[in-house]
């Protein structure tokens, strides 16, 4: 009897270590589409962040430094730089691992709705259509992580290199438009739309509670 129980017992550890080495793989969740990517035939990365629960993606680099919007079909933005132009429009979350929204296409002034989702933490798929149709797709591949909301107290701002992100990811050759943080990327893509983009969320607040009131002077 007393052999069966051990038996037993040692049956269910084995289980359980099985379970418990189970568990991060299945607790793990995708890293969110927020940071740099580089675009499929390697000319351009994009950055994408959260400005107001909304994914707006901003070129960050390219290959070739000078490039202008010269086929917006508004004559008045022809001469703006390609170079930190908004190229992902407004992607709102559509399932957890589905992002709609507009693509803008500079190669001929052209907005096609699009969408996009992560096949793998470092892949990302994106899908544009022309009125629902036609549709054609490429994949871009992660080169640095999301930004930082707000800047540390104190922090300088990081010297520019060309082909960098600030992070020291990147090509050796290129111009790169740098952002500190998320709000100035928000505040980039506010200025080039003329749309009131809102700020990114706000960070959560750490553990432990709200801070208590300081006590009432005696």
């Amino acid at each position: 009897m007393i052999e069966t129980t051990r038996a037993g017992r040692s049956g269910w550890l084995a289980l359980a270590g099985l379970l418990l080495a189970a568990a991060p793989a299945l607790a793990a969740e995708p890293a969110g589409p927020t940071g740099e990517w580089m675009v499929a035939d390697g000319v351009a990365k994009v950055r994408i962040e959260n400005c107001g629960n909304q994914l707006w993606g901003v070129v960050s680099w390219e290959k070739e430094p000078g490039g202008t919007d010269q086929y917006n079909p508004d004559p008045a933005k022809r001469a703006r730089p390609t170079l930190g132009m908004p190229l992902l429009l407004g992607m709102q979350q559509a399932n957890p691992n589905r992002w709609d929204g507009e693509i803008y296409n500079a190669q001929n002034g052209k907005t096609y709705t699009a969408n996009i989702k992560l096949t793998t933490p470092d892949q990302l798929e994106l899908q544009g259509c022309v009125l629902g149709f036609l549709c054609g797709g490429q994949t871009w591949t992660r080169t640095a992580a999301a930004l930082p909301t707000q800047k540390p107290a104190g922090a300088k701002p990081p010297a520019a290199r060309p082909g960098t992100t600030g992070a020291g990811a990147g090509a050796a050759v290129g111009a790169t438009k740098a952002f500190e943080t998320v709000k100035d990327l928000c505040v980039a893509v506010s200025e080039a739309t003329g749309l009131p983009v809102a700020d990114p969320p706000a960070p959560a607040p750490r553990s432990g509670g709200a801070p208590r009131p300081a006590p009432a002077p005696r």
